[in-house]
């Protein structure tokens, strides 16, 4: 009986020590990925011009004015962070995660890692978009996959994700990946193209020239299980606040728009985003 007991116990501190080891095949998926990135992402030189925003509809160059963008330097990457966010599983369920993400200007490329936990159980998460391909993967406890979504209606998702974050990250929004409508003072239907795949989405702006939100049809809802229904997808962006002389939203919050009701599925709990350019 008692080396019976002996057993479990060091069976269970080999697990506790396992999950307490900071090694994680995603996390270092994520690091290799953007090192590798950055590494080979290009140094811009030159600043924001009224000749950029010459081309761009009315509403968008109001976004450049209101933000401060004019006379600083493009950027070639951005990192953005997010810390105990509301993440929504399914209808029924929602966790806490911690969200870091780069998103790349010189390709339409994008990665974010998720870092989390069920009940003390270690869960991760990898969005992953580049050279053309998408892919959500999540495990639990380091080991098991929860799920590995690929495929088409993937691809087409991330590079629509990019699209609505690529004011965020403004010299995106000048590359020639990206095409622009006018529509009014306050709207504006942005078209990206890459890699054999499009998609589009309008942007609604402030009076002020704010970005309010980004809304698509252009993305399917994937669940866990895999299952995929069509529904409106929309980004919305709030609580601009000036840091060295540039506006930027504090408050970004992702939703389903299902024809039972609208779902709040990231960042139900208005977490603060924190954006780094490069």
């Amino acid at each position: 009986m008692w080396e019976l007991l002996m057993v479990i116990l060091f069976v269970l501190i080999c697990v506790l020590i396992f999950f307490l080891t900071p090694y994680s095949r995603f996390r270092a998926e994520f690091g290799k990925i953007t090192t590798d990135r950055i590494a080979k992402a290009p140094q811009y030189t030159d600043v924001f011009s009224e000749e950029d925003l010459r081309d761009l509809p009315i509403p968008v160059q109001k976004y450049f004015r209101y933000c401060g963008y004019l006379g600083t330097p493009k950027m070639s990457y951005m990192k953005a962070s997010f810390r105990n966010v509301d993440f929504r599983l399914t209808d029924e369920k929602k966790i806490k995660i911690d969200y870091t993400q780069y998103n790349f200007v010189e390709k339409p490329e994008r990665f974010a890692y998720i870092d989390s936990s069920f009940f003390g159980v270690p869960f991760e998460g990898l969005d992953s978009y580049g050279n053309g391909v998408g892919s959500m993967k999540g495990s639990l406890a380091k080991l098991f996959t929860l799920f590995d979504q690929r495929g088409e209606a993937m691809d087409q998702a991330c590079l629509v994700t990019f699209l609505a974050e690529s004011m965020l990250i403004p010299n995106a929004v000048l590359q020639d990946y990206i095409t622009w409508e006018e529509i009014d003072e306050n709207h504006a239907k942005a078209i990206i193209n890459y890699y054999g795949t499009s998609g589009s989405g309008i942007f609604t702006f402030a009076d002020n020239g704010a970005l309010k939100s980004f809304r698509t049809a252009d993305r399917l809802s994937t669940d866990m299980d895999g299952s995929v229904r069509k529904a409106e997808w929309s980004a919305t962006f709030d609580d601009y606040q000036e840091e060295n002389s540039i506006k930027k939203p504090r408050k970004l919050q992702a939703i389903w728009h299902f024809p039972e009701g609208d779902l709040i599925y990231f960042n139900e709990n208005k977490a603060d985003i924190i954006m780094e350019f490069h």
